[in-house]
């Protein structure tokens, strides 16, 4: 027989389903509010109502809850789960880093922590960096960053969490399988060290000042538990699937369909309110929303939504059934233009493109208005955005794409409404993905406007998985136009996206992240000063030098940020959501009114 829990999920998981209907459900429904988790395992020993805690809907099942990830998109899926387990050392909030009390302070130049060392290295025949001794010495500088750990921490069964937990996870990390993230940190150190009981210390490789140096730390994982365990299968162990952290809460219970967690006593004051937390992974927003009207969840969490959706959510809010938050997500769409392609090296066209797309209208359909459409492939909370009025805008003027258009030369000769080159209809591919309604209607939107000015769009939406492959058509440039998305984080960086050496070929093995093959030297070598300076204001003007250029330039045209929405019960309180914190991040400030 299974569980209660077990089946009280399926039961769950089954409503769920069931209610996905267009536009939701109302809430005169006839769905019956759904029992607690928490409170149907095994008929437990009473609890106070007060004490049974929360639930919180999401959309993706993680793979597993260790704090190490493939990508940006992977971590954004589980942080709201492992952010309760494994407090991250330094949190993004709102583009800037800050801390969670797992370190005592962010690591700078002014309080000592960063640190500039000077080092002897090798030179070879062409001048570069080499392990091999020669008679070429050069002394270059090494930056070191110190990480002080807070000695309160202590895993959930009862342990102390030490440097030496952090010092392992490196250790681990150079053996286990743990995905894009922590291959790119690796890069970037030479050595991770014990310097006392609660100090590390990351040395990176010298004339290495990527800014990631910052967050080169390493998550602590518990080195008593994990020592003897096998690391190219630790990605798929048990404890991966139910780690035990050092964090506010520990895991009680995982299912499929669903996770517990219950308060870790040996955390450090202050305490959360709720002695569980339960999430539940939910197939869409409409049955998030549906459960929820009927109390079956106090908060949810969705990164995509429809403009129907947001419909139904703003009269649930106005008739006070529950609180709707709309963020602008760090998640940015983009079309980007083969500069490979003969049509699109001529830059009136790409420039007529960018004036035919109406992004706003697309976003105030998609999103109500609710999302900013953006200037610069910075985002504008960035610390490093450039001033609207110190770079090329533009907004919306078919008139102005007809133009550029016929001063090119391209005409439509027989009047059928697509414009003639070389005796041919003009015509432009537009790859994307399948499987995302949103991005099919962004790619509907976009083939609908350029083809108003007399370029005929044909759109080819492939599994996201091909698109991103390592020899598929992004990395082998096999596109003319591609949709897609980034995600923004604290630090813009971008010299994998815009400079001329992460432009993928055969020269650098088909990596980097520069699809449009836009090589422009100012621009490169501003994205290099942005990228590797140790001052701020030098890097914030040579962010806004290559903003410039590449606004005038136009090899990639951004079209707006996501909309993420946030649900709960107005019982629920001290909730701040933010766009680059997952929305669990201040847990131990909320509160519920009963």
């Amino acid at each position: 027989m299974k569980p209660a829990f077990v089946l009280v999920f399926a039961i769950l998981l089954t409503i769920l389903t069931a209610c996905e209907i267009e536009g939701g459900v109302t809430p005169e429904s006839s769905l019956e509010a759904l029992p607690l988790p928490s409170v149907a395992v095994e008929q437990q020993s009473p609890v106070a109502q007060s004490e049974v805690g929360i639930r919180i809907g999401l959309l993706e099942e993680p793979d597993d809850l260790l704090p190490f990830h493939d990508d940006v998109a992977d971590q954004r899926a589980s942080a709201p789960i492992t952010e309760l387990l494994f407090p991250s050392p330094l949190l993004e909030l709102n583009y800037a880093y800050t801390t969670t009390g797992v370190l005592e302070r962010i690591p700078s130049l002014e309080n000592g922590d960063v640190d500039l060392l000077s080092t002897d290295v090798y030179l070879d025949a062409t001048g570069m960096i080499t392990t091999t001794e020669t008679e070429v010495v050069t002394q270059m500088e090494q930056i070191a960053v110190t990480y002080r750990w807070n000695p309160d921490l202590v895993w959930s069964d009862g342990t102390p969490v030490t440097a030496d937990d952090s010092v392992f996870a490196y250790e681990l990390s150079r053996e286990a399988a743990f995905g894009g993230d922590v291959t790119s940190r690796l890069a970037l150190i030479e050595r991770y060290e014990k310097i006392d009981a609660h100090t590390t210390r990351a040395v990176l490789y010298p004339d290495y000042t990527d800014p990631a140096y910052i967050k080169t730390f390493w998550t602590p994982l518990p080195r008593h538990l994990l020592q003897d365990e096998d690391p190219l299968t630790i990605s798929q162990s048990d404890f991966a699937m139910q780690p035990v952290g050092y964090g506010p809460y520990m895991i009680e219970r995982r299912e499929e369909g669903g996770v517990r967690l219950a308060r870790n006593p040996y955390y450090p004051d202050p305490q959360p309110s709720f002695a569980m937390v339960t999430f539940v992974f939910a197939p869409g927003v409409d049955a998030m929303r549906a459960v929820m009207l009927k109390g079956g969840l106090d908060l949810a969490v969705a990164d995509q939504v429809m403009p129907e959706q947001i419909e139904f959510l703003e009269r649930d809010r106005r008739n006070g059934l529950i609180d709707v938050a709309y963020v602008p997500s760090p998640i940015w769409e983009h079309l980007d233009f083969n500069l490979d392609v003969p049509l699109l090296q001529d830059i009136r066209v790409r420039r007529a493109i960018a004036y035919a797309v109406d992004r706003q209208g697309m976003a105030d359909e998609l999103f109500a208005g609710r999302t900013p459409v953006l200037d610069s492939w910075i985002l504008s909370d960035q610390w490093a955005s450039a001033p609207p009025d110190q770079i090329t805008r533009y907004e919306y003027a078919p008139e102005r794409a007809h133009e550029l258009l016929d001063e090119a030369g391209f005409i439509d000769g027989d009047g059928d409404g697509i414009r003639e080159w070389e005796g041919m209809p003009l015509q432009l591919r537009l790859l994307t993905t399948e499987g995302s309604p949103i991005r099919i209607a962004v790619a509907e939107h976009i083939q609908a406007d350029i083809r108003s000015v007399g370029i005929d769009v044909i759109i080819d939406a492939i599994p996201a998985q091909d698109l991103y492959l390592l020899d598929g058509p992004l990395f082998r440039r096999d596109f003319e136009m591609v949709l897609f998305a980034w995600i923004a984080g604290a630090d813009p960086r971008g010299w994998e996206l815009w400079s001329c050496a992460g432009v993928p070929g055969q020269l650098n093995n088909w990596t980097g992240n520069n699809f449009p093959g836009w090589c422009f030297y100012e621009a490169d070598q501003s994205i290099r000063v942005a990228t590797t300076s140790m001052d701020h204001d030098e890097r914030k003007a040579a962010y806004l030098r290559q903003q410039q250029l590449f606004t005038q330039e136009l090899p990639s045209l951004p079209l707006f940020q996501r909309l993420s929405i946030i649900m709960n019960g107005s019982a629920l309180h001290d909730l701040e959501p933010d766009p680059s914190a997952p929305i669990t991040w201040n847990i131990v400030e909320w509160s519920q009114s009963r």
